[in-house]
C-alpha cells in the first residue's frame, strides 16, 4: 500500500474541507444556509454543509484515483457497502486497489451552528471486496474542523504499525507546529471524564440508568460523592480525539445494544453509531488506546455507512481493567 501517498491525500482533502467550513462560518449570514437539510438519507440527515464537503472529496479522488490504481469510496452521502462510489468510473470494483471509508464531517450538528469542532475522518484498506473489514485498515487520518472562534486546528494520522502522529495548524498564517498525542495515564476514572453516549432522546433514560449502575458498582462506598464527569460530545471523532489528547478516560457508545434489546419489546429504535463515524479508530489503536466492542473484542466491522456499531474506548489498560468487567456485568444483568 502507498501509505504515505494516501495519508497525504487524506490530509489534503481534510484541510480543504476545514478551510471551506472555516471561511463559511466567518460569514455569519451563511450559518442558516449551512444548516439547511439537503437530503434525509438512510445513513443520516445530510445538510448543505455535508454536501459541499462530499463534492470536495469526489473532486479530489477523481484527480488521484487513477494513479492509486482505482478506489472504492464508501462514505456518508458518497456510497455504501452495497453501492459504493467507484473511481475512475470506468474501473470495476473488484479490480480497484484500495477501499476507502470516509466521514466528510463527523459532528455536523455541532459545527454548523458554530458550537464545537467537528472532524474529517478517513481510513484506507487494500480492497478485499465486500468483506473488507476495519482490521484491514492500514492508514487513518482525522482533521479537526474548528469553529470560527478558533485559531488552531489539529491534524492526526496513523499508519499501521508505525504509531500515531499529529501536528497543529495556525489558521491565521498556516504555520504548523508539532502536536503531542497523549492518552491519559490515570489508573482510574475517578476524578476524570468518563462518558456513556446518550445524544438523543431515544434510549437516554436506559443509558443514564446503566451509567448510574456502573458508577455505583465501581464506587459503592462513595457513590454519593464520587467525581466522574460527563461530556456529551456529539461526534464519535470528537470523542476519539478527547481520548487521544488525555481529556477523557473512558467512552462507551452502546446504543446498538440498547436498541436491539428495546426492539425485542416492540420499542422504537433510535440513531446509532455507524462504521464511518469511527473510521479513524486506527489512530487510537496506534496511540495505545484500547478500542473494543461490547463483548470486549477488538473493534472489527465492515466498511459501511448503514450498519449499526457499538464501540468502547479506554485510555489505558488500567482503566480497561477497572471499567470493562463492571460495565459488562451491568449490561449482562440488564439487557445482554
Amino acid at each position: 500500500m502507498e501509505h504515505e501517498r494516501i495519508k497525504d491525500i487524506f490530509i489534503q482533502i481534510g484541510e480543504q474541507i476545514r478551510d471551506q467550513i472555516y471561511d463559511s462560518l466567518k460569514k455569519q449570514s451563511t450559518q442558516h444556509e449551512l444548516s439547511t437539510v439537503y437530503e434525509d438519507s438512510e445513513e443520516d440527515v445530510i445538510y448543505l454543509i455535508d454536501k459541499r464537503a462530499e463534492d470536495l472529496i469526489i473532486k479530489n479522488f477523481e484527480m488521484h484515483a487513477s494513479e492509486l490504481g482505482g478506489v472504492v469510496l464508501i462514505g456518508e452521502g458518497i456510497g455504501n457497502r452495497k453501492n459504493p462510489k467507484i473511481l475512475p468510473s470506468n474501473f470495476d470494483e473488484s479490480t480497484c486497489r484500495y477501499r476507502i471509508i470516509i466521514d466528510p464531517i463527523d459532528g455536523t450538528r455541532g459545527i454548523m451552528y458554530d458550537k464545537r469542532s467537528a472532524f474529517f475522518l478517513a481510513g484506507a484498506a487494500v480492497n478485499k471486496g465486500y468483506d473488507t473489514m476495519f482490521s484491514d485498515i492500514e492508514v487513518s487520518v482525522m482533521v479537526e474542523l474548528p469553529t470560527s472562534r478558533a485559531a488552531i486546528s489539529d491534524v492526526l494520522w496513523a499508519i499501521k504499525g508505525k504509531g500515531a502522529h499529529a501536528y497543529s495548524v495556525n489558521l491565521l498564517n498556516k504555520q504548523t507546529s508539532a502536536k503531542e498525542i497523549r492518552p491519559s495515564k490515570a489508573q482510574s476514572i475517578e476524578g476524570g471524564f468518563a462518558i456513556i453516549s446518550k445524544f438523543f432522546p431515544q434510549g437516554k433514560k436506559k443509558l443514564a440508568t446503566i451509567e448510574e449502575e456502573l458508577l455505583s458498582s465501581l464506587f459503592p462506598e462513595k457513590f454519593h460523592k464520587i467525581s466522574v464527569f460527563d461530556d456529551q460530545y456529539i461526534s464519535s471523532g470528537g470523542q476519539l480525539y478527547e481520548l487521544l489528547m488525555g481529556h477523557d478516560r473512558f467512552v462507551a457508545d452502546i446504543r446498538k445494544t440498547i436498541f436491539q434489546a428495546a426492539a425485542q419489546h416492540g420499542e422504537p429504535i433510535g440513531h446509532c453509531c455507524h462504521p464511518y463515524d469511527i473510521s479513524a479508530h486506527l489512530i487510537g489503536i496506534e496511540a495505545g488506546i484500547i478500542i473494543t466492542d461490547v463483548d470486549g473484542n477488538n473493534l472489527n466491522c465492515p466498511l459501511d455507512t448503514t450498519e449499526n456499531v457499538d464501540w468502547l474506548g479506554f485510555a489505558n489498560q488500567a482503566v480497561y481493567r477497572q471499567v470493562y468487567p463492571a460495565l459488562y456485568n451491568v449490561l449482562k444483568k440488564s439487557i445482554l
